[in-house]
């Protein structure tokens, strides 16, 4: 019997795929919802008009997101694939010369020319198609490109973020200048929980990207109120 793995340790870089999907979801459904409601707001529009917009947004925010990612991530997962079936065609035909580049890698790797080769004939008895996209390609299973996952998830990040700003002015009767301000700051405030869960996802710190985060969609959303602002004085 095979003894227990050893190997305990977590990582998160098999979440790249949908946490990147996610992140990026979330962060433009926050920003480009409240981009858009704050412009409308600030040039005057109703809270009726005001709401519409914010779910139009929302919606047609979603489906872009999941037809961007779906086609970007598709094209990766084709070039990989042609990648993988390049590697397994030569594995049937050339496996001898396989090897040796296989035994290449392990000595660039630092051992000895024999040990290079005992590792690469030893782990070339399993799944050798495996060790050589991970050798080779820098692939791996958990890592391949999946272009339905990266579309749902960009899609349903993109929708809870968008949602954050549009409660925020469905929430109240407020004013012009309320419902400018309101969205600003359920945006921020939006933005900081991303950032910070984001961060706990991926296992990196909080900080500079969460202030960097809130610094560029601060900028964003002041300027979209000052030319809703200019377009509804000059429309009035």
């Amino acid at each position: 019997m095979a003894p227990p793995s050893l190997h305990t340790e977590r990582h998160v870089s098999n979440r790249a795929g949908w946490l990147r999907a996610s992140v990026l979801g979330a962060n433009d459904g926050i920003v480009s919802t409240a981009c858009l409601i704050i412009a409308v707001a600030a040039a005057g529009a109703t809270r009726h008009a005001v709401v519409v917009a914010g779910i139009s947004a929302l919606v047609a925010g979603a489906f872009s997101m999941a037809i961007g990612e779906y086609t970007s991530v598709s094209s990766q997962r084709d070039a990989e694939q042609a990648d993988i079936a390049k590697e397994r065609r030569e594995l049937v035909e050339t496996p001898e010369r396989e090897l040796r580049e296989l035994t290449r890698i392990y000595i660039d790797k630092g051992l000895s020319p024999d040990l290079a080769h005992e590792v690469a004939v030893e782990l070339s008895r399993g799944d050798v198609l495996a060790v050589h996209m991970a050798e080779e390609l820098g692939l791996t299973h958990e890592t391949l490109a999946r272009p339905a996952q990266a579309a749902w998830s960009s899609a349903i990040a993109f929708s809870l973020g968008a949602l954050i700003p549009l409660l925020a002015v469905v929430a109240g009767g407020w004013s012009t200048t309320g419902r400018v301000v309101v969205t600003a700051v359920a945006a921020l405030v939006g933005l900081a929980a991303l950032g910070a869960a984001g961060a706990a996802a991926g296992g990196a710190a909080f900080g500079r990207p969460t202030l960097r985060m809130l610094a560029l969609g601060g900028l964003a959303m002041a300027a979209v109120a000052g030319i809703g602002h200019l377009l509804g004085v000059a429309a009035g």
